[in-house]
């Protein structure tokens, strides 16, 4: 497989790059919609994949956790993207509060997190990373 059929996300800034022992698929590149969210089920965990299409800037696939941990309601997936202080973020639904796409910090609470995933397309197939 070339490295061009291959589109990996970028991994959190305190993360140390490396390749996943393991890759997971979750579904198709078709189940995704562009510059928005889609939710996948993993071992009891919804999962938020974010595929970005930046044009000319290529693509970025990002894969955090669906539950908003102030509000306990699985509902990042539908959240808003945007940027704030040059940090691309997902506002929660319910209380708007944003979290980093890189890492899954929270910007205005600190103590709130969400777990993320190495994300990438595999040719048809979207994969997370696991360890």
């Amino acid at each position: 497989m070339s490295q061009s059929n291959v589109l990996q996300a970028d991994f959190a800034r305190a993360s140390i790059l490396r390749e996943p022992a393991t890759w997971l698929p979750l579904c198709r590149r078709g189940d995704l919609v562009a510059n928005s969210g889609v939710v996948a089920w993993h071992e009891g965990v919804q999962v938020a994949l974010f595929h970005l299409d930046q044009g000319a800037a290529g693509e970025r696939l990002f894969a955090i956790e669906n539950r908003d941990p102030k509000s306990g309601a699985n509902v990042i997936g539908r959240g808003i993207l945007g940027q704030l202080k040059g940090e691309l973020v997902v506002a929660s639904p319910l209380y708007k509060q944003h979290f980093r796409l890189e890492d899954g910090s929270c910007l205005e609470y600190p103590e709130q997190s969400l777990r993320v995933w190495p994300a990438r397309l595999n040719g048809d197939a979207v994969e997370i990373g696991l360890d």
